[in-house]
């Protein structure tokens, strides 16, 4: 597909709902998953895990609610069943959307779900806390008789490692993107606003059977530079280089896919950089197998900015953020290909590899794809751009 010539009417309409959606995470999954977070709880010496509303219920009690200053969370025995605390006037809505067996328990408004926590737990039982828990919700539950012990080792070594099935959701939300980026830049034309081609984006992201876009960034020329760019609305000018990073979710496991090309003619100096970050893209690609750290990737790349006379470290002309972060039913989870995280890679971890490349106040070259850690490396979700002209082959 090119970049311009086709209208916003032509590519909507021959966009159809995906073919073969990839199935659901099934009840045995969730059942495995519980038996492993109880037998890390375990060894971690604690006697139950408390998993507030967010990524990480929806992972385990496909619960897919976010984090209010009501307490909906599950607590995890290590013996005996899931307790899900609600709020009571959430019942329904509650039982609607469970996809395990559990032990539901209510409080009114103007009960404590922390102390209804404490009641199935004996006095001075430890209990494990999701680092996403609202501060004064952890704070509340300190105050009925638990200890409470940092839950990142059980949830993290849970969610790090991608199931099949979790591979293969993953896999169909990027190819969803994918397609979706190469319908925008074929709608491209002098004059038309960054926005309109976010809502474009929306729609498409929508035709193909999400929810719509998680998130869209468009950015044109100068603002390039801008990793995450700049708020003002813009629009396209002949010779301007073009910036889309957008996502959707499908049964909210997550894409974030970027992709940097010329709309017209750049200049020599644009080549350049854009070959430097195909380079090192490919560099932290090819670092990646089990047992290596999460930051050896980070430093491959950064190894082939150096020789280009980019950086050192985070200096620009350079990369001034961390190589790739982990992804699954959250966008950015971990682990982190950083300096500083020494998680091993182990198969079925998922990560971005999107070393941008900034000019400051000039131009910025960020490609972004996904891998998954196989046995033997790494293997793509999506093919890396091929050139800065011809973005999708």
């Amino acid at each position: 597909m090119t970049i311009g010539g086709s209208t916003v009417a032509a590519e909507l309409a021959s966009l159809l709902p995906w073919r073969d959606p990839t199935p659901r995470i099934t009840a045995g999954e969730r059942a495995a998953r519980l038996d492993r977070a109880r037998a890390l709880t375990a060894e971690a010496g604690a006697d139950a895990l408390l998993v507030g509303a967010g990524a990480s219920l929806r992972y385990f009690a496909g619960v897919p609610w976010g984090a209010s200053e009501r307490m909906v969370a599950l607590v995890l025995p290590v013996e005996g069943d899931p307790v899900i605390v609600c709020p009571r006037f959430e019942e329904g809505s509650l039982l609607a959307a469970l996809e395990i067996p559990a032990d539901v328990r209510l409080w009114e408004e103007d009960e404590s779900p922390s102390a209804l926590v404490a009641t199935g737990l004996r006095g001075g039982a430890t209990l494990l806390v999701d680092p996403q828990l609202p501060f004064g919700m952890a704070t509340a539950l300190g105050t009925c008789g638990l200890v409470l012990r940092d839950a990142s080792g059980v949830v993290d070594a849970c969610r790090m490692l991608k199931s099949p099935a979790e591979l293969a959701l993953l896999s169909q939300a990027k190819a969803m993107t994918l397609e979706v980026q190469r319908r925008a830049a074929a709608i491209l034309e002098p004059g038309i606003a960054a926005s309109a081609v976010i809502r474009f984006i929306d729609s498409a992201h929508r035709a193909l059977g999400s929810a719509g876009s998680y998130f869209c960034a468009v950015q044109f020329g100068r603002a390039t530079a801008f990793p995450h760019g700049l708020p003002a609305d813009q629009l396209l000018e002949e010779d301007q280089l073009v910036l889309i990073d957008t996502g959707c979710q499908v049964e909210g496991y997550h894409s974030d896919i970027t992709r940097t090309y010329a709309f017209g003619t750049v200049d020599a100096e644009v080549h350049a950089i854009f070959e430097t970050e195909q380079a090192a893209q490919r560099a932290a690609f090819e670092a990646v197998r089990p047992g290596v750290s999460c930051e050896s990737v980070d430093a491959a790349a950064r190894v082939v900015l150096e020789r280009a006379g980019l950086g050192p470290d985070y200096r620009l002309p350079g990369l001034p953020h961390r190589t790739g972060h982990g992804i699954g039913l959250s966008i950015h989870e971990p682990a982190y290909l950083v300096r500083g995280d020494r998680t091993p890679l182990a198969p079925g971890m998922c990560f971005s590899n999107e070393p941008m490349i900034v000019v400051p106040d000039r131009f910025g070259v960020r490609l972004e794809d996904h891998f998954h850690v196989t046995e033997t490396g790494a293997a793509w979700f999506t093919e890396p751009q091929p050139s800065i002209d011809r973005p999708f082959g």
